[in-house]
Protein backbone atom coordinates (compact mmCIF):
# COMPACT_ATOMS: atom_id res chain seq x y z
CA UNK A 1 0.00 0.00 0.00
CA UNK A 2 3.10 2.10 0.43
CA UNK A 3 4.36 1.52 -3.49
CA UNK A 4 4.45 4.85 -4.73
CA UNK A 5 2.78 5.91 -8.10
CA UNK A 6 -0.83 6.16 -9.01
CA UNK A 7 -2.60 3.48 -7.23
CA UNK A 8 -6.34 4.36 -8.02
CA UNK A 9 -6.66 0.76 -9.87
CA UNK A 10 -3.80 -1.14 -8.03
CA UNK A 11 -6.35 -3.60 -5.96
CA UNK A 12 -10.29 -4.04 -5.79
CA UNK A 13 -12.73 -3.49 -3.37
CA UNK A 14 -13.36 -7.68 -4.01
CA UNK A 15 -10.10 -8.12 -2.27
CA UNK A 16 -9.30 -9.29 1.31
CA UNK A 17 -5.74 -8.24 2.25
CA UNK A 18 -3.19 -8.46 5.33
CA UNK A 19 -1.03 -5.41 6.04
CA UNK A 20 1.91 -5.48 8.99
CA UNK A 21 3.22 -2.24 10.36
CA UNK A 22 3.95 0.13 12.90
CA UNK A 23 1.30 1.89 14.45
CA UNK A 24 1.53 5.61 14.91
CA UNK A 25 -1.66 6.59 16.02
CA UNK A 26 -5.75 5.09 17.14
CA UNK A 27 -8.35 7.96 17.12
CA UNK A 28 -12.09 7.81 16.01
CA UNK A 29 -12.82 9.63 13.10
CA UNK A 30 -15.05 12.04 12.94
CA UNK A 31 -19.08 11.10 11.77
CA UNK A 32 -19.83 10.61 8.82
CA UNK A 33 -22.60 9.64 6.06
CA UNK A 34 -22.12 5.98 6.13
CA UNK A 35 -22.53 6.03 9.97
CA UNK A 36 -25.66 8.39 10.27
CA UNK A 37 -23.50 11.30 10.92
CA UNK A 38 -24.23 9.71 14.91
CA UNK A 39 -21.12 10.93 17.27
CA UNK A 40 -21.64 7.51 18.84
CA UNK A 41 -21.26 5.20 15.93
CA UNK A 42 -17.79 6.28 14.42
CA UNK A 43 -15.12 4.32 12.73
CA UNK A 44 -11.69 3.88 14.53
CA UNK A 45 -8.80 5.05 12.00
CA UNK A 46 -5.68 3.53 13.15
CA UNK A 47 -2.03 5.02 11.08
CA UNK A 48 0.43 2.61 10.47
CA UNK A 49 3.91 3.23 8.74
CA UNK A 50 7.05 0.91 8.07
CA UNK A 51 9.33 2.84 10.16
CA UNK A 52 8.85 4.48 13.83
CA UNK A 53 8.63 8.11 13.23
CA UNK A 54 7.67 8.21 9.57
CA UNK A 55 5.60 11.52 8.02
CA UNK A 56 1.70 11.52 7.63
CA UNK A 57 2.83 10.87 4.29
CA UNK A 58 3.76 7.34 4.21
CA UNK A 59 1.47 6.44 6.87
CA UNK A 60 -1.78 4.33 5.38
CA UNK A 61 -4.93 4.24 6.93
CA UNK A 62 -6.96 0.76 8.86
CA UNK A 63 -10.38 1.04 9.95
CA UNK A 64 -12.53 -0.36 12.10
CA UNK A 65 -16.27 0.01 11.85
CA UNK A 66 -18.70 0.43 14.39
CA UNK A 67 -20.63 -2.99 13.83
CA UNK A 68 -16.88 -4.79 14.20
CA UNK A 69 -16.31 -2.91 16.80
CA UNK A 70 -20.01 -4.53 18.65
CA UNK A 71 -19.28 -7.82 17.03
CA UNK A 72 -15.92 -7.92 19.02
CA UNK A 73 -17.46 -6.72 22.03
CA UNK A 74 -20.09 -9.75 21.92
CA UNK A 75 -16.89 -11.84 21.65
CA UNK A 76 -16.02 -10.26 25.11
CA UNK A 77 -12.97 -8.52 23.52
CA UNK A 78 -12.56 -4.35 23.54
CA UNK A 79 -11.80 -2.97 20.37
CA UNK A 80 -12.61 0.67 21.69
CA UNK A 81 -10.49 2.90 20.58
CA UNK A 82 -9.05 4.15 24.08
CA UNK A 83 -7.98 -0.03 24.43
CA UNK A 84 -6.52 -0.21 21.27
CA UNK A 85 -4.50 2.93 21.32
CA UNK A 86 -3.29 1.85 24.68
CA UNK A 87 -2.41 -1.70 23.41
CA UNK A 88 -1.17 -1.14 19.60
CA UNK A 89 0.29 2.58 19.52
CA UNK A 90 4.39 2.08 19.34
CA UNK A 91 4.01 -1.82 18.17
CA UNK A 92 4.39 -3.59 15.32
CA UNK A 93 0.85 -5.03 14.28
CA UNK A 94 -0.81 -7.19 11.82
CA UNK A 95 -4.35 -6.14 10.15
CA UNK A 96 -6.81 -8.37 8.11
CA UNK A 97 -10.03 -7.12 6.31
CA UNK A 98 -10.70 -6.29 3.00
CA UNK A 99 -9.80 -3.04 0.99
CA UNK A 100 -11.34 -0.41 0.12
CA UNK A 101 -10.39 3.03 -1.95
CA UNK A 102 -11.90 6.19 0.01
CA UNK A 103 -12.41 8.55 -2.71
CA UNK A 104 -13.34 11.54 -0.10
CA UNK A 105 -9.26 11.17 0.45
CA UNK A 106 -7.69 10.54 -2.96
CA UNK A 107 -6.94 14.44 -3.36
CA UNK A 108 -5.59 14.31 0.34
CA UNK A 109 -3.55 11.47 -0.73
CA UNK A 110 0.36 10.91 -2.01
CA UNK A 111 -0.08 8.37 -4.64
CA UNK A 112 -3.12 9.81 -5.88
CA UNK A 113 -2.48 13.20 -5.78
CA UNK A 114 1.60 14.20 -5.37
CA UNK A 115 3.35 16.63 -3.43
CA UNK A 116 0.16 18.44 -2.34
CA UNK A 117 1.12 20.04 0.88
CA UNK A 118 -2.04 19.06 2.35
CA UNK A 119 -1.74 15.23 1.53
CA UNK A 120 -1.75 13.52 5.42
CA UNK A 121 -1.71 9.66 3.94
CA UNK A 122 0.38 8.12 1.24
CA UNK A 123 -2.68 6.38 -0.17
CA UNK A 124 -6.44 6.33 -0.58
CA UNK A 125 -6.61 2.77 0.24
CA UNK A 126 -7.45 1.27 3.24
CA UNK A 127 -8.19 -1.91 4.64
CA UNK A 128 -11.79 -1.11 5.75
CA UNK A 129 -13.10 -3.00 7.92
CA UNK A 130 -10.39 -4.56 9.75
CA UNK A 131 -11.99 -7.90 10.51
CA UNK A 132 -9.19 -9.50 12.84
CA UNK A 133 -5.45 -7.89 13.99
CA UNK A 134 -2.37 -8.90 16.26
CA UNK A 135 0.33 -7.36 17.98
CA UNK A 136 3.32 -8.63 16.47
CA UNK A 137 5.96 -7.13 18.66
Amino acid sequence: MLKPGDDSYRWSTQQAARIQGYVVAVAYARPEATNGFMPCRRDIHINIAIREGAPQKEQVVVEITPNFEEWAAKQGWDWSATTLRTQLVGHWCEFEGWMYFDLGHAEEAENTTPNNASNWRASAWEIHPVTKFRVIR
